[in-house]
């Protein structure tokens, strides 16, 4: 979803096109998710800026995204954290805000990043989603657990019900009945 945050960078074209920030993925916090959006309005929106960006790196916009967009984000935006993440060389990095200025985040010693606005942690996860064997930027619970995608999620509450539905049957056959 693309972010525009003033008339004239709404306004500006350059080389045909417009101006815009569209960040890789953003929270902002304490809005209605169910309205429909095409876009991020600032000014239609009680003049929120996201809470949290993530950016992904790649050869073509990593000095963007570590100079311009950082700068940005810190200065304009305001935004309460920032984090980028390039999977080529696994650089994670992220910064919360503090007096007006990025202050970076110290990572754990998996290397992960604790973002006080998702309450949660970013890390590296190595392994195979959507058929892609990668390593992936994941969110983890505070616990250190890995936040389940919609399908892993599926899957485990698939599990825990054979589980459950096994535990059944089992108990049935021990009282001397023969489930179907």
């Amino acid at each position: 979803m693309f972010i525009y945050y003033s008339l004239r960078q709404a306004r500006s074209v350059k080389r045909g096109r417009p101006l815009y920030k569209g960040p890789d993925f953003f929270v902002v916090k304490d809005v209605d998710g169910t309205k429909p959006r095409k876009y991020w309005l600032v000014w239609d929106e009680d003049g929120r800026y996201p809470d949290v960006i993530v950016e992904l790196l790649s050869p073509t916009t990593a000095e963007k995204d570590k100079g311009e967009n950082l700068r940005l984000y810190e200065r304009v935006f305001r935004t309460g954290e920032y984090f980028w993440y390039d999977v080529e060389t696994r650089e994670l990095a992220g910064f919360r805000l503090r007096e007006g200025r990025y202050v970076p985040i110290e990572p754990n010693e998996q290397g992960w990043l604790w973002s006080q606005e998702l309450g949660a942690w970013l890390g590296v996860w190595e392994g195979v989603y959507q058929g892609r064997h990668y390593p992936w930027l994941r969110l983890y619970y505070a616990d250190g657990t890995l936040v389940p995608t919609q399908a892993e999620a599926e899957r485990q509450r698939a599990e825990a019900e054979r589980q459950r539905a096994e535990r059944l049957a089992q108990r049935l056959r021990e009282l001397g009945y023969e489930p179907d």
